[in-house]
């Protein structure tokens, strides 16, 4: 993703797999347009509190050792934490990000998977930049000075379109027009752009940026982290159910981030009630009984 790490870094990465990705992509089975969100069951329904991992948890998995790994290992370049973690840290929400300049003549649009929602009261987003203030990207140069933004939620619908804004393109040249996707300036407290074909959309005021140093090269600003405040929403309208407090899935088909150029599409669902604590362990009886049974196993 375009904000997840620099386009000079790209070469060292090698995020890409395949010499010919085209020829791969043309071997694998179409789209499947007949996809639509469902629920299923859990792996287990009958699953009992301290029962540990469900079934899918085969006996062979608890006799594999784990490796350890020091990030900063003699001879590790730093790439290799990235490829680790962007593989592991799944699936990732992207914040698909619509940026300007203070004065309106530069226009950015990018995605981010360095990206989550982190309260809701006031609203609070965080986005992750690897590099740093002094020599900014496009994304985070247009927010540090503007203080605002608008981030979108990347559907099926167009992540083709959205991906292509993670292109390598001087500041300057709009994301818009390399996408082909919708500008529509129609927000109440920022003047960035929404994008058009996004079901879900935030306007958002910086709240704060903040750098951080580089662990392996004292001294070198590597990474900066930006909090966000959200002050509007959008919801496309067959989208929001009548109390406008809940956003259905298969309207909304959101694209996760998995490792490498993988991208994830959700199509399955499951529901799981919150548990009560007296009513379902069963008190402090409860627990002690349980602590008692895991404690002989």
């Amino acid at each position: 993703m375009s904000g997840s790490i620099s386009t000079e870094s790209e070469k060292l990465i090698q995020r890409n797999p395949h010499p010919d990705f085209k020829k791969v992509e043309e071997s694998r089975p179409d789209w499947d347009t007949s996809a639509a969100f469902r629920y299923t069951k859990t792996a287990d329904p009958s699953w009992q509190f301290g029962g540990g991992a469900n079934k899918l948890h085969a006996a062979e998995d608890a006799a594999k050792k784990h490796v350890t790994i020091d990030p900063y290992e003699p001879g590790r370049p730093a790439p290799f934490n990235y490829k680790l973690l962007i593989s592991s840290i799944v699936p990732r929400p992207i914040g698909f990000v619509s940026t300007r300049s203070p004065d309106g003549s530069a226009t950015n649009l990018a995605p981010f998977s360095y990206f989550n929602m982190v309260n809701h009261d006031p609203p609070l987003f965080v986005l992750g930049f690897a590099g740093n203030l002094e020599r900014p990207k496009d994304t985070l140069k247009n927010l540090v000075e503007s203080k605002e933004c608008v981030v979108n939620i990347i559907s099926e619908q167009f992540v083709e379109a959205a991906n292509a804004t993670s292109v390598d393109a001087p500041y300057g040249a709009s994301e818009w027009d390399v996408s082909g996707l919708t500008p529509v300036s129609d927000c109440h407290e920022v003047k960035a752009a929404r994008v058009g074909e996004a079901v879900f959309s935030v306007e958002c005021k910086l709240e704060s940026a903040r750098e951080f140093e580089s662990r392996a090269t004292p001294g070198k600003k590597t990474g900066v982290l930006v909090v966000l405040e959200g002050v509007r929403f959008w919801v496309r309208e067959d989208a929001i159910n009548e109390e406008r407090n809940l956003v259905a899935p298969e309207v909304l088909r959101p694209m996760s981030r998995l490792g490498g150029i993988t991208y994830g599409r959700l199509t399955e669902g499951l529901e799981i009630p919150r548990p009560v604590f007296e009513k379902d362990v069963g008190g402090m009886e409860g627990y002690e009984k349980l602590k008692s049974n895991n404690s002989s196993a």
